[in-house]
């Protein structure tokens, strides 16, 4: 009977120290309450205690959340309408004050940010021309929406984390216009390229066509002037010959002309027999 006492009274007092222990994690952040007042929040991860029954702990997650809305339609500069798909990261980092204002509740953060975000994202979508919202740099939009949005949010114990566009659409009417337009420049920058690539390709075929020219000519003239060099020196060597035996000079001469005027066998020449074309002929007879 002694022992099922004491195991009785062990088993009360495990659990009477059981009920005023309790952990906080890592990933926690965890207001006390006394009769429904808040009298701490500021609990380190690890091993608290608390007064059973008087007090009672509630746990909040103190990671990164994410506020994942729905696609939004927005007006740009032009009143055209994009369809954007964005979401928020969010955390906790004032336990007491998210609890007071937004009674602890996730869900609700979720609703009042998103309300925020969408606001801010119509004022700054409002001031843009829909190139400049899908074609220009979205990190400094992402930016401009943080800042807006934080101001508001620390006051709920809440901080923005990050905010990201992952997509921006746009109607299918607007969504044509806009290709159209685009289509349009396109074939006016490709006009303008064709247009310049034409005028270089004629100003380089025409100073192909100048520096040939001036080629030839300088050509030309480098041959004439061997010419004339190559005529000299051959006159040259030719009166010289002439000059150490004229005799031999004439004679061949007059051979290779003969080879020259009776290259065929019908060639036919009329002459004098005894004009001086013919005066080898017969020599020696």
């Amino acid at each position: 009977m002694t022992q099922n006492r004491l195991l009785a009274i062990l088993a009360v007092a495990i659990i009477g120290i059981s009920s005023t222990l309790f952990v906080v994690h890592q990933t926690e952040k965890a207001i006390m309450f006394q009769f429904g007042r808040i009298v701490r929040s500021d609990y380190e991860p690890g091993l608290h205690f608390k007064v059973p029954i008087y007090q009672n702990v509630k746990f909040f997650d103190a990671r990164i959340l994410v506020l994942d809305a729905k696609p939004e339609r927005f007006l740009t500069m032009e009143k055209k309408n994009v369809i954007v798909d964005s979401f928020v990261k969010w955390k906790i980092f004032d336990v007491s004050l998210f609890y007071t204002t937004m009674g602890g509740d996730s869900s609700t953060a979720n609703l009042r940010i998103d309300q925020i975000m969408k606001d801010a994202m119509r004022s700054e979508f409002s001031k843009r021309t829909i190139n400049q919202v899908v074609s220009a740099d979205r990190a400094s939009l992402t930016d401009i929406l943080v800042a807006q949005a934080s101001p508001v949010v620390k006051k709920w114990g809440i901080d923005v984390v990050d905010v990201q566009i992952k997509r921006i659409d746009l109607p299918s009417d607007v969504s044509h216009s806009v290709y159209r337009r685009m289509q349009a420049e396109r074939d006016r920058i490709a006009k303008e390229f064709r247009s310049q690539g034409k005028e270089e390709a004629e100003r380089i075929k025409a100073g192909s066509d100048k520096e040939r020219e001036i080629i030839l000519a300088e050509a030309y003239k480098e041959a004439e002037m061997r010419r004339g060099e190559g005529d000299a020196k051959a006159t040259d060597i030719y009166a010289r010959a002439f000059g150490k035996d004229t005799e031999f000079y004439t004679f061949t001469r007059s051979l290779n002309a003969y080879k020259n005027v009776f290259k065929k066998g019908d060639d036919m020449l009329v002459l004098q027999p005894d004009s001086d074309f013919f005066r080898y002929f017969g020599k020696g007879k």
